[in-house]
């Protein structure tokens, strides 16, 4: 770059187009490969399509843009924050029973616009004291300590190429500046895989008989042939949506620290225009339509507002080219073959800090915006949430299991401690905790963490506030 366009850099791009077509496509690759890591790892943990989520990040990303003005320079990636409730329903990545979960993640994202259209009616303020982070707070914690079982028994299976992965995860994000602090989990996983594939631990079989070209899509997984194909079981689809759509109480929160987070970044108030109204309205429809085709759920990805606090470039149609060329990619399935011949080892090396660092922000969930467990209110809510929701998961039962005439309702751990937390607050006395949403905050990293933001954006806020002080 010459001076002239570093010194543009520095200020804040919003025109893309006056850098020139070749540095817009790099741009946008870049962007594309910063939530390309995390985003493929979420179906390589549940056994979903790496083709259909690649298509529908980008589609999910291209329909969030559209409903938000085209003002926003959010991707949407995949969702960490359901992968329990996949797990509760789907253990074992089952395709007839992951159909079952994309059922109650579809209606999940439809919780988002109920509380887009309280958002639109009665404020942010007036919502959002019924979710404050004594309740999110301990759910992200107990979301990430019922994943850890599986992350160590994927580990089990060559614990070697799991500690690759870990020692870059953890150097690059401690000690790696630029975009290599910004896409660790990206870096863990290359990583990994070529020692794996040096070592003769993967077998490329599948990768030699892949196509080059292909549809993403299998109407076989999607969400509509369950009821197509003779063998609907009411009660698991109940069962389904009573287990997975309380997670999207912490999902929702996650979004209002991820909007708040690019506000700041880009120095415009999203929050405010196009509204949190939209926003969430675009986010809960990019989750439901990805759902029901068979793709994880969708979020705003944090890696990606990481790389526009690096590049200074905010212009959202840079965004949009990258969700163009994740579509693009998605119609390759011997691009996809590559990913789904991951060792299980690399997939439990990377999937063991993920987990972990669900927790750990949690836990700094509850410290950044000062709960006071000094009284005793917040203890019984944290207390009980964080009890039910891990007792009942590692339970003989692994539920709580209601019989409603013929049919029978599985209550997960998650499901139980949201429900119960959010009940709790509302009605005990002494609420002391006040969500303002006149104003994102300077530097867009406490909301961020008061309302239970992810572990994926906690990997790239150091990198984004370095920057930033740089």
């Amino acid at each position: 770059m010459s001076k002239e366009n570093i010194k543009i850099g520095e200020e804040g791009i919003y025109d893309a187009r006056k850098l020139g077509t070749g540095r817009v496509l790099i741009l946008g690759f870049q962007h594309m490969f910063a939530m390309f890591g995390s985003t493929v790892l979420v179906p390589l943990l549940t056994g979903l399509s790496v083709s259909t989520t690649l298509l529908w990040a980008g589609l999910g990303t291209l329909l969030f843009h559209l409903i938000s003005k085209k003002k926003v320079p959010a991707f949407l990636g995949s969702s960490f924050a359901f992968l329990a409730g996949y797990a509760a329903i789907a253990p074992n990545g089952e395709p007839e029973l992951l159909r079952y979960a994309c059922f109650g993640v579809a209606c999940a994202g439809l919780v988002y616009l109920i509380l887009a259209v309280l958002f639109r009616a009665f404020g942010a303020s007036r919502v959002m004291r019924y979710f404050p982070p004594v309740v999110t707070g301990p759910i992200i914690i107990a979301i990430g300590l019922n994943l850890s079982k599986s992350a160590v028994e994927n580990c089990g299976t060559n614990w070697p190429i799991a500690l690759v992965a870990i020692v870059i995860v953890v150097v690059c994000n401690i000690w790696g500046r630029g975009m290599v602090k910004i896409i660790p989990i990206l870096l863990g996983v290359i990583g990994s895989y070529l020692v794996a594939a040096i070592t003769g631990c993967i077998d490329f079989t599948p990768v030699r008989e892949a196509a080059w070209i292909g549809l993403p899509l299998q109407y076989q997984r999607t969400v509509f042939s369950i009821f197509t194909d003779g063998n609907l079981d009411p009660a698991l689809l109940i069962t389904s949506v009573i287990t997975i759509v309380p997670i999207a109480f912490a999902t929702m929160m996650e979004h209002i620290g991820d909007i708040s987070a690019i506000s700041s970044t880009v120095g415009k108030n999203f929050i405010k225009d196009p509204g949190l109204h939209r926003t969430l309205t675009g986010d809960g429809l990019a989750t439901t339509l990805a759902s029901l085709f068979g793709a994880p759920a969708n979020t705003t990805y944090g890696e990606n507002t990481g790389v526009l606090t690096l590049t200074k470039v905010y212009d959202p149609m840079v965004i949009r080219l990258a969700a163009v060329i994740a579509i693009i990619l998605s119609f390759c399935p011997k691009f996809a073959s590559v990913i789904e011949v991951m060792p299980s080892a690399t997939i439990g090396g990377i999937s063991l800090v993920l987990y972990g660092m669900i927790s750990a922000v949690g836990v700094r969930n509850v410290v950044e915006t000062h709960v006071d467990f000094s009284q005793s209110r917040n203890v019984i809510i944290a207390a009980l949430i964080l009890v039910l929701s891990i007792g009942i998961n590692y339970s003989t039962a692994g539920a709580i299991v209601i019989p409603v005439g013929a049919i029978t309702i599985n209550f997960s751990g998650i499901a139980t401690g949201s429900l119960v937390g959010i009940v709790l607050n509302a009605i005990l006395p002494g609420k002391d905790y006040k969500f303002e949403d006149d104003e994102p905050n300077r530097t867009g990293v406490d909301l961020e963490i008061a309302q239970g933001k992810s572990l994926v954006w906690e990997l790239a806020r150091k990198a984004g506030q370095k920057n930033m002080e740089d």
